[in-house]
């Protein structure tokens, strides 16, 4: 995995055609880099990156933000009612309780 500006690289190496290959994780756009080295690869994500931020500008839109820090979860009612019951005797809000058990996970 690479990082730059907030943004992850998933890099995977191609056997047959003897390079890396990656992509951007983190929007809904599609990013993509390649390199035969690891210098290469770490600079072909970087420029990536940079490539997409200035076209953005270009055309005045904002870019992908990697997270908006909301996650839509769905789960069993059954499940809803013991993480509820977990976070009232924890003392917290069912949001905080969620975020801190995932941050310890």
């Amino acid at each position: 995995m690479l990082s730059y500006k907030g943004y992850t690289g998933h890099v995977e190496y191609d056997d047959e055609a003897g390079i890396f290959h990656g992509e951007v994780l983190d929007t809904r756009d599609v990013i993509t880099f390649q390199g035969t080295t690891v210098d290469e690869i770490e600079t072909a994500f970087r420029e990536s990156v940079e490539d997409y931020l200035e076209f953005c500008r270009e055309r005045g839109e904002e870019p992908n933000k990697p997270f908006s820090g909301k996650l839509v979860l769905r789960m069993s009612p059954e499940l809803h009612h013991k993480v509820f019951i977990k976070a009232v005797k924890a003392g917290k809000s069912l949001n905080k309780w969620i975020s801190d058990t995932l941050e310890s996970a």
